[in-house]
């Protein structure tokens, strides 16, 4: 049985799928490529048994075959061969593979794709839609705020909470949450799951940044995400969300606004200096000016920094984390930012001055404990 591909189209699918393939895996054969070729159509997959991905490209084919080829040396070997032509022989019996090029002969050994674990089909309860463009920014915009901690496992992944006229994304490890509300995703319905942190990384480094459709379908334990060109279904996060909206302050009082850059810039230089464990930075605001300080008393290390804002409420001081302030500010795309704060026990939310249309973005961040409180 053969078929013929071009090197450089092969190694885009076979990259666009490899992050599936983990390095230990559960079943050795989990550690190929399942090749299934079809009239023409070649479809490659990989799953890890959590989170399946395949891709679909024509080849040149009079058979139909289904094997399984070992990944990291088909993928490096590709890579090698340019802009070559590639056949592929396999033996119906041994399912033994020999690439064929003008450069010479390779052969590997595969194994029956028929051993290899039934890639889930798309199993709808519900569906809705999503650009690609905005369904990348939600991830984006909050898989950095998800926790890595195996015991709270529901907050490894981003909660998405659908309602007939919006959708939430939202993330928290317990220390900072970011929410991003898109109001031009309709679902229709209301419901919610939690997608875990390897599927988003996959799809955040495979979709594209433009307006094509998401197809996105979903039953109480799996996902299905759907393009023209690939398709992604995982488990989901069988845990019970945290009440998020509780931990959302309502009554903040004191609001800072400051140039989103120069607070980031004078976060980074006094950080510098705080303590290599608690990483605490203060931030001192009183009229219209904003200290922020901190030190290590070990190595009697210690910098201050004041800056100019505008500022609507009462002299505060309050300690924050300064690697979490540090994220928040790097992930907000406005010039500006506010600061709103209540007392120095309570979480700051931290938000863009103006929102992108049709978007909401709520960041908080939990405070430190000063020593003088």
């Amino acid at each position: 049985m053969k078929f013929i591909v071009a090197a450089p189209e092969l190694l885009e699918h076979l990259t666009r799928v490899s992050g599936a393939i983990v390095s230990k895996p559960v079943l050795p054969i989990l550690d190929n490529f399942l090749f299934d070729i079809k009239g023409g159509n070649l479809t490659i997959s990989t799953t890890d048994l959590e989170t399946s991905m395949s891709t679909s490209l024509k080849v040149e084919s009079k058979d139909d075959i289904l094997v399984a080829i070992p990944s990291k040396l088909l993928i490096e070997t590709v890579k090698m061969l340019n802009d070559q032509p590639i056949t592929f022989t396999v033996n119906e019996e041994t399912y033994g593979i020999e690439l064929s090029t003008s450069y010479g002969r390779y052969k590997l050994a595969g194994q029956s794709g028929a051993d290899f674990p039934k890639v889930p089909e798309i199993d709808s309860e519900s569906s809705f839609a999503m650009p690609s463009n905005v369904l990348l920014r939600c991830i984006s915009k909050t898989i950095f705020a998800t926790g890595n901690d195996d015991l709270r496992l529901n907050l490894t992944g981003v909660f998405v909470e659908l309602s007939p006229e919006s959708v939430n994304f939202v993330a928290t490890d317990a220390n900072r949450l970011v929410k991003l509300t898109r109001t031009d995703i309709k679902p229709g319905l209301e419901h919610n799951f939690i997608l875990p942190k390897k599927a988003l990384n996959l799809l955040k480094s495979s979709l594209t940044n433009d307006v094509t459709p998401i197809q996105i379908d979903f039953n109480k334990s799996n996902v299905f995400f759907t393009t023209d060109s690939l398709k992604l279904s995982c488990r989901l996060i069988d845990e019970k969300y945290p009440d998020y909206k509780a931990v959302i302050p309502q009554d903040n009082n004191n609001i800072v606004g400051i140039n989103r850059i120069d607070f980031l810039e004078t976060v980074k230089r006094v950080a510098n200096f705080s303590n290599k464990t608690t990483h605490q930075i203060r931030i001192k605001i009183t009229g219209h000016e904003l200290a922020a300080s901190a030190e290590d008393i070990e190595l009697a290390n210690e910098a201050n920094e004041k800056r100019t804002c505008e500022y609507d409420g009462e002299d505060i001081e309050i300690g924050f984390n300064s690697k979490f302030l540090l994220e928040l500010l790097s992930n907000v795309d406005h010039d500006s930012v506010k600061l709103k704060l209540s007392t120095p026990n309570r979480a700051g939310l931290l938000l863009p001055q103006e929102n992108e249309a049709d978007e909401e973005v709520v960041m908080l961040v939990m405070p430190m404990m000063l020593n003088n409180y």
